[in-house]
């Protein structure tokens, strides 16, 4: 395992900064999805569920826990308590299912240039999101804590309707929206963004075996991490919240307020880039004197 961890190795400034930079930019991009109107066909809906090739690229590139974590407090900060709706416990049931899906998907690529390991770990990343997401959905109508208003009364019928809403995600936001972006930006990035930022790439030629980095321990830990997402979940539908916040400033001000919270997520992210760059420059700058320095 020693080898799996020197190839995170991160200073604490730089994984705030790989923080705050997914937290920024796919809270930005969770406020474009907002402006982008659903389709229904009676109880399926058919839209754009997130633009997951920001945090799979991220976690790929950087380290996969900080960028992972970063990436869903971005939504719940940009897109829920910006905008006024905080739902309790039913917040980090999404916090912990998106987390642990981004961070299994950047643990699995070894290679960032090898593009088999890319898309394997993009549909990964998004199959376990969207998976976990349908079985909590499932499991609230079958213990009788929320009502399926497709069909009501027939509780049967929820594991058509969110077998069919899985796939819908899978295939369409998981294609279009997670794999075919994250295979054309993780090899061109590669190598290329990280020196930028301040940071070492990844070693592409270490090589790890699987069981070393999806191991037992990681698979227990995702299903006991599942099953707290449905506890928190299940507190939320039945009015057990310790902290909720349902302000609604779309309904106040008008949905013009979502470009408010856009513009805030903009600078974040702008501000994060501009501030490691500019450390990059000073780092380099102090070394190049310290090499004219004779010894």
């Amino acid at each position: 395992m020693t080898t799996v961890n020197k190839r995170y190795t991160l200073t604490q400034s730089q994984k705030m900064m790989v923080f705050i930079l997914s937290m920024s930019l796919y809270g930005l991009s969770n406020m474009i999805t907002e402006l982008v109107p659903s389709v229904y066909f009676g109880p399926i809906e058919f839209s754009i569920e997130y633009f997951a090739f920001i945090p799979l690229t991220l976690c790929i590139l950087f380290h996969p826990l900080y960028a992972a974590i970063g990436a869903s407090l971005g939504e719940v900060i940009f897109g829920e308590i910006m905008l006024g709706q905080f739902g309790g416990f039913g917040e980090l049931e999404k916090f912990i299912a998106f987390s642990l899906a981004m961070y299994v998907a950047g643990t699995f690529v070894r290679d960032p240039k090898n593009k088999w390991q890319v898309g394997t770990a993009a549909m990964l990343g998004v199959i376990i999101h969207q998976a976990i997401s349908a079985m909590v959905d499932i499991l609230k109508v079958w213990v009788g804590v929320e009502e399926l208003e497709a069909v009501p009364g027939l509780v049967e019928s929820v594991v058509v309707i969110e077998g069919f809403s899985f796939l819908n995600d899978v295939f369409f936001s998981g294609i279009l929206f997670a794999l075919l972006p994250t295979l054309y930006l993780v090899p061109r990035l590669y190598g290329k963004i990280e020196p930028l930022l301040g940071m070492k790439p990844r070693d592409r030629n270490d090589r790890y075996s699987l069981g070393e980095i999806i191991g037992p321990r990681l698979i227990v830990t995702g299903i006991l991490l599942a099953a707290v997402a449905f506890f928190f979940e299940f507190l939320s539908e039945s009015g057990i919240n310790l902290v909720e916040w349902e302000v609604d400033f779309l309904e106040m001000f008008g949905d013009w307020f979502i470009w408010v919270s856009l513009g805030v997520a903009l600078l974040v992210a702008v501000i994060t880039i501009t501030f490691m760059i500019k450390k990059k420059s000073k780092t380099n700058d102090t070394d190049q004197q310290k090499e004219k320095i004779p010894s």
